[in-house]
């Protein structure tokens, strides 16, 4: 695959979505949980979109499972989690592995042009995030604990 644009994704409710639909608008691409440490972070990542979905930003929320079996839900209880503890309105996705033989391919593309800490493409956990520009390169990979209020300013460049 070429680009980001490339790739199709089942959204939370499993209906088919090619990635080609978010052409021409930032990405903030993050592997999500809703029984993690960082779970707050929803509030964080709503807060973004909510500001600068206007100016061209689209948030995608990929739940995983895979790091200490935090995203156990099934995809119905997961977007009623979202919603009714966070507000959350951005786009959530069908639940993915991040990591492994099963990794989604979004995910394998992602870490390839974007590799984590000496190179590693591993994600280390959840919460993970990855920022594209508005042409499906991707910009940036901010680890676990970078709030996402801490890369506003990445953003704003990029829009």
């Amino acid at each position: 695959m070429a680009s980001i644009y490339d790739f199709s994704v089942d959204d939370i409710h499993g209906k088919p979505v090619k990635l080609d639909d978010y052409r021409d608008r930032v990405l903030l691409i993050v592997n999500t949980a809703s029984k993690c440490g960082f779970t707050p972070q929803y509030k964080g990542l709503e807060t973004l979109y909510k500001k600068f979905h206007g100016k061209g930003l689209d948030v995608l929320g990929f739940p995983c499972n895979q790091f200490g079996a935090q995203e156990p839900g099934s995809e119905d209880e997961i977007a009623q989690f979202c919603e009714v503890n966070y507000g959350v309105t951005f786009p959530l996705f069908a639940k993915v592995d991040v990591n492994g033989a099963k990794a989604a391919p979004v995910y394998k593309y992602l870490k390839a042009e974007k590799p984590g800490l000496l190179g590693s493409e591993a994600i280390k956990w959840n919460f993970t995030k990855f920022l594209v520009d508005r042409k499906g390169r991707v910009l940036a990979r901010y680890a676990p604990n970078d709030a996402p209020e801490s890369i506003a300013g990445d953003i704003e460049k990029a829009l």
